[in-house]
């Protein structure tokens, strides 16, 4: 199963650039309040396998819409919700919103930076 550490504050971005450097990370942006979101979250966490290397954030979107709004203009990616950003070296390097968020591409966008 997936560990998510919880991204509630701009001043993690940071580190998680700094941590991008070493590892992929990668971002969930959530809204708790629409059934897509549960739908694409549960497809990740049910097929997630432990041998994938990346740091995982969950962002609340609703609870720290400044955090989800600095994620989008850092990265410089269009906010939407559901959403996965993947980070290597400091920028976005995939990203994928709605239905577009599938586990089996995500897990070789995340194994290119093996």
């Amino acid at each position: 199963m997936i560990k998510w550490n919880t991204l509630d504050d701009e001043a993690q971005l940071p580190a998680i650039l700094q941590e991008s450097e070493n590892i992929p990370v990668l971002i969930y942006k959530h809204s708790a309040t629409c059934s897509i979101n549960a739908m694409a979250k549960h497809r990740l966490e049910s097929r997630w396998e432990d041998e994938i290397r990346s740091k995982n954030y969950f962002l609340d979107l609703l609870s720290y819409r400044r955090v989800s709004n600095a994620v989008a203009e850092l990265f410089s990616v269009t906010h939407e919700s559901p959403q996965v950003i993947l980070v290597s070296k400091g920028k976005a390097v995939y990203h994928a919103s709605h239905n577009g968020i599938e586990y089996r591409t995500l897990k070789k966008e995340i194994k290119k930076f093996d």
